[in-house]
């Protein structure tokens, strides 16, 4: 038989369609309530060592982006509480010391601006200030999403890996053809093999889409928010705001 000949083609998917499609006795449906996730799992070829590897990779940088972008990582309430305490005295000495024995996000940029702080200058040379901030939130917001779009770059692997699997099922199956197997239990492992590739592949794509689209949008939101408390602080500094609103006289 010539596997590329067209009626060898239409056999195939023939008999893949009476697999998929036709009702199972009563002995496969106890076949397979018998099955658990390992046998599928190992029904599914070796490609399946392949989506599980990417699936641990998913699952670490989930946890990495959770713990790491986390607001109160970001920012802690009590640092944000004390550094607004101090710049609005101008006590840029002891802001200083205080962001370098408090290590965060907040802390790292708010001492590069303090670093540019001028009392000789008009507004304390805030516009040098505020353009250190910019600039400083940019660069780590864009280095954080470095690692977020890790997970679109799984999101978009996963599908052609499991086609990856498919294909090497399809092939298995062919090759039963070729060796005159034109048996369903001989077409049966093939097909299997590929569905539960492609199967796999997107339980991989999903989820993994899923936390990339949640990691991003979190991540904005916290450098956005990130960004106006650091602005909150300065104009303690300058003056232009009040860490308690102004009482009428």
């Amino acid at each position: 038989m010539n596997f590329r000949s067209g009626p060898l083609a239409w056999i195939f998917i023939l008999a893949a369609t009476i697999l998929l499609f036709t009702p199972a006795t009563a002995s496969a449906v106890e076949v397979a309530s018998n099955k658990s996730l390992l046998d599928l799992y190992r029904e599914g070829g070796p490609i399946m060592h392949l989506i599980a590897l990417c699936s641990v990779a998913v699952m670490a940088l989930g946890a990495y982006c959770f713990l790491t972008f986390r607001k109160a990582k970001l920012m802690p309430p009590a640092v944000v509480a004390h550094l607004n305490g101090l710049m609005s005295q101008r006590d840029l000495q002891s802001a200083y010391d205080y962001c370098a024995a408090n290590p965060c996000l907040l802390t790292t940029i708010l001492s590069g601006a303090l670093m540019k702080a001028n009392f000789e200058r008009d507004m304390y040379n805030k516009t040098s200030m505020e353009n250190s901030i910019a600039d400083d939130c940019f660069r780590d917001e864009t280095k954080m999403m470095v690692v977020v779009n890790y997970m679109n770059t799984f999101a978009v692997l996963a599908p052609m890996i499991g086609l990856l699997g498919t294909v090497a099922g399809m092939i298995t199956s062919f090759s039963a053809l070729t060796a005159g197997k034109a048996e369903a239990t001989d077409l049966a492992k093939g097909i299997g093999e590929a569905l539960i590739a492609t199967g796999g592949g997107l339980l991989l794509a999903i989820p993994s889409m899923f936390l990339y689209f949640f990691f991003r949008g979190l991540l904005t939101s916290n450098m956005a928010d990130l960004h106006k408390t650091l602005s909150h602080t300065l104009d303690l500094f300058t003056g232009e705001a009040h860490s308690h609103p102004p009482t009428a006289h």
